[in-house]
């Protein structure tokens, strides 16, 4: 990167600090700028599928190299992933290698068209290649497949059901297939990238599988040995092709897409330059998908992208169009999140890109150009952690209601916080919250241990806390003994106190049965009360469950100095049904634990907050959006109006003496007030996205 860093151009204007030119004054997540050259991410990517049936006649018959490039910039997209082999198994450049895997109606260089164009308008290609899924060497090398116990292929659509989805296997010939195929890439097309797609850690049961565990001493017979075995396979490949690669070409960028980026990924994160995280709403990913993967991803030390699509649904929704307020949200939150952006597109098989949909993107992408100048090398300031439940051994575990909860109760509360893992560095953090299922082994346990003894203050739910075997506590940090299940389910919490702050003092239903401990040297903040009896066909009340005997039956929250104990899983219950009592007493603790957070925001629980820091350009900028995700169909929520939200105070830490607080990139200044290292003003309007920089 040295060389390239070279290029750099900036120039200083008012609040901005940037001249936005060809080369944009860019900074890694280390705060080392770059320019914007050919290897470097941009801001603005669209990832065009082009998956296409070798039924379709005329592949690219209208495609037009200049109107494409012209269609894109005038868009204001600066980067686009094109293909060279897609999940049908078709190649869609020239070969010598694979004539039989070419297209067989596409009659022109596609791809390398493609990447020339875009390049004289200084726009960046990254090629995508498939990987796990490839239809035409499924069909042809059933060999190569990947088998389940019963020696069926691992695949999610039968033999008589549409899709190509059933999983190669790496560990055969086709590995060294692949690797002829990338050798071939770079002898026909300059590659700026590489997406490679689909990598899934499957409990795979071919025979090669088998051969390697066995030699392991291992049992293959056992599902999460299968499993395990094939991550460690996977990462072993990803680190043989980036070597690979790199002998190829020693600056284009890498990355391995399994549709989630979590815990599993460390293992092999030094086989990545950059992170795309997936996520679709509309596709199974959600609204909290997102928030939660870049609160861990922007930890690793790479570069990171948000993937959204313009579809309505998802992958595939030909003619299809997102609503714009949606497209916006999902952008701006990418750029609150200090990730770049790109949009999921997929070109028609004639080659040529839909109108209406670069209306789209261009009318979003316009405004992330204008918003850019102050998320360049941002970081965020965090000083809540949150323990992800994700074992690294795992893979896509994109959809799990104990860290959506909890990344729900603190986006909801306007809390600044990152997710961690075993490894993640917590000495920046003044609370660590361990939702619901955190067990506890001897390494973080010694690790939990010495954040209390340095001041820090701990969250702890259910099971959180416990040693492996669920049997006991797995550290005195939290001054209790455990006794077992809670014996009655549901009981009842009777909030009082500070952590009752805002709640009547009355009884609470817990629906999900918790666990019951005895105080040792913790304090009982809130006490469970019991029901008249557990509900059975021998004795019941009503239609749900029966009420409370207004008895107390053991402790419902406890403290030991800096941390809080709840007896329920309190982040599992937000997510699935959102009590609102349960995400006050979680907000409760926080203020109990943490008064006076990095950033405080008096808004409405649908506005959410996220507070960075540009160090090399000695500023802070908050981002508040204001948009309300509705589940309006049966399937997922949409985004199609946007309301205003007026006069929204706001108190941050400063850091250091601020002379100026404006709205940007409107150059609107505010009037405030600053005291005790805090600075305090009012937001007059909020309407869909709004930053503001302190300076």
């Amino acid at each position: 990167m040295s060389s390239r860093r070279d290029f750099i151009k900036a120039t200083a204007v008012g609040t901005a600090g940037l001249m936005l030119s060809n080369n944009y004054l860019y900074s890694s997540p280390a705060g080392v700028p770059y320019a914007n050259d050919s290897t470097s991410l941009r801001f603005r990517q669209i990832h065009l599928d082009f998956h296409t049936s070798e039924k379709i006649a005329g592949v690219g018959s209208d495609f037009d190299p200049e109107k494409f490039a012209d269609t894109l910039k005038k868009a204001s997209v600066n980067s686009v992933t094109c293909f060279g082999r897609c999940h049908h198994g078709y190649i869609y450049h020239d070969t010598k290698m694979f004539p039989e895997r070419h297209h067989p109606s596409l009659k022109r260089n596609l791809l390398k068209e493609q990447i020339e164009a875009c390049h004289k308008k200084n726009i960046r290609v990254p090629v995508y290649v498939t990987m796990q899924w490839d239809l035409f060497s499924a069909n042809r090398h059933p060999e190569w497949l990947m088998r389940d116990e019963k020696g069926q292929p691992l695949s999610t659509n039968g033999t008589f059901e549409p899709g190509f989805y059933q999983h190669l296997c790496i560990l055969t010939p086709y590995r060294e297939f692949l690797k002829k195929y990338v050798t071939e890439l770079f002898e026909q097309v300059p590659v700026d990238g590489l997406f490679f797609d689909i990598f899934h850690a499957l409990p795979n049961a071919n025979q090669e599988s088998i051969n390697g565990i066995l030699k392991k001493g291992l049992d293959p017979a056992i599902s999460e040995v299968r499993q395990a075995f094939y991550k460690q396979a996977l990462d072993g490949f990803k680190a043989e092709m980036t070597a690979f690669v790199r002998k190829l070409d020693k600056n284009c960028t890498i990355f391995y897409n399994g549709g989630h980026v979590g815990p599993y990924i460390r293992s092999s994160i030094n086989s990545y330059t950059h992170l795309e995280l997936e996520s679709l709403p509309s596709g199974g990913w959600g609204y909290l998908h997102f928030p939660l993967t870049s609160r861990y991803a922007r930890n690793l030390g790479k570069d990171i992208m948000g993937m959204t699509g313009k579809f309505h649904t998802s992958w595939g929704d030909f003619h299809s169009l997102k609503n714009q307020p949606a497209l916006e949200f999902e952008c701006f939150t990418m750029l609150a999140q200090n990730a770049k952006c790109s949009i999921g597109d997929q070109l028609h098989p004639q080659g040529i890109l839909d109108p209406g949909t670069y209306d789209l993107i261009g009318a979003v992408y316009k405004q992330v150009a204008e918003k850019e100048p102050w998320c360049v090398g941002a970081k965020a300031l965090s000083d809540i952690a949150v323990f992800s439940p994700e074992k690294e051994t795992g893979t896509d575990n994109r959809i799990n209601d104990v860290i959506l909860g909890a990344v729900r109760i603190l986006q909801e509360g306007k809390h600044q916080f990152d997710v961690v893992d075993r490894m993640s560095d917590w000495s920046s953090y003044k609370v660590l919250v361990f939702p619901d299922v955190i067990a506890f082994n001897d390494q973080l346990k010694s690790k939990v241990e010495a954040f209390v003894a340095r001041g820090g203050a701990v969250i702890a739910s259910y099971q959180s806390g416990l040693t492996e075997d669920k049997k006991a506590f797995a550290s005195p940090v939290f001054g209790l003994e455990l006794v077992g299940e809670a014996p009655f389910s549901p009981d009842f919490l009777v909030p009082e106190g500070e952590i009752g702050k805002g709640l009547p003092k009355q009884d609470f239903v817990m629906y999900t049965k918790g666990m019951q401990v005895k105080p040792l040297d913790a304090k009982v903040l809130v006490n469970a009360d019991i029901p008249y009896f557990n509900r059975t066909w021998e004795h019941f009340v009503s239609h749900k469950h029966t009420p409370s005997a207004f008895k107390a039956g053991y402790p419902g929250i406890t403290k030991a100095g800096k941390v809080i104990y709840f007896m329920h899983p309190v982040f599992t219950q937000y997510a699935q049904n959102t009590p609102l009592w349960c995400k006050k007493l979680v907000l409760n603790a926080l203020d109990i634990l943490l008064p006076m957070p990095v950033l405080k925001v008096d808004a409405p629980s649908f506005v959410v907050a996220s507070y960075n820091e540009q160090a090399l350009l000695k500023r802070r900028v908050i981002h508040l959006l204001n948009y309300i995700p509705e589940r309006r169909g049966t399937q997922f929520d949409v985004i199609e109006d946007i309301i205003s939200t007026e006069n929204v105070t706001v108190s941050a830490s400063a850091g250091k003496t601020i002379s100026k607080v404006t709205i940007v990139p409107q150059g609107k200044v505010l009037e405030f007030k600053q005291e005790n290292g805090r600075i305090v003003f009012i937001v007059p309007e909020i309407k869909g996205h709004q930053m503001i920089e302190l300076a």
